[in-house]
């Protein structure tokens, strides 16, 4: 798969310690020396603003998207190429899928992960045929993909799922993962074996 542009779901927070302030530059300023649009959700603060502000420091095209409560609240970034208000959250999550080839999760709280999950679940159902990762930073991410492997362990969730979501430590090494990556045919998951 050709990517011209990815999602970033992130935190709006900076996090406990630089490193992830760090890797959330280096993502942006790869995805611009890639020639990858940035679409992310709009604000200002935390790893997002980081993000955001790396990719347009290196030349790169940025694209926000932010509900109107946010923007009211002043944390929209002012300085992107395109900064799209929308009217809620789910509008948000269905207009960045939208303008996205491919989906990265940085470190982030509860909505980076319900952003990723949801995504995710999109791709099972196949409503999209788009790859996802997880940028693995400090080992951030550990204990949730041991969680992740627990799932398909108990049989909630099929290997090809489990398979969707590509892990790396460094943007350059994700994103050549992502390009590669092609979709499963297998269907959701419904285990009609008996207890």
């Amino acid at each position: 798969m050709s990517l011209r542009s990815v999602c970033v779901f992130c935190g709006a927070s900076p996090g406990a310690k630089p490193i992830y302030r760090e890797a959330a530059a280096l993502l942006g300023h790869t995805l611009a020396e890639r020639g990858l649009t940035l679409v992310y959700g709009g604000g200002a603060v935390g790893l997002m603003g980081t993000v955001a502000d790396a990719a347009l420091a290196a030349g790169g095209e940025v694209i926000g998207v932010i509900p109107q409560s946010l923007m009211d609240a002043e944390i929209g970034h002012k300085g992107l190429t395109r900064l799209e208000v929308v009217d809620g959250m789910h509008a948000r999550k269905a207009r960045m899928a939208e303008l996205s080839d491919a989906f990265i999760a940085l470190p982030g709280g509860l909505g980076t992960l319900e952003e990723l999950f949801e995504i995710w679940t999109w791709g099972q159902l196949g409503y999209h045929d788009k790859p996802l990762g997880l940028l693995e930073v400090n080992s951030f991410y550990d204990k949730l993909t041991d969680f992740l492997d627990h799932l398909v362990e108990e049989r909630f969730v099929r290997d090809q799922h489990r398979g969707m979501l590509q892990v790396g430590g460094h943007p350059s090494t994700l994103l050549d993962r992502l390009e590669t990556w092609r979709p499963s045919s297998a269907p959701k998951w419904v285990d009609r074996k008996p207890n």
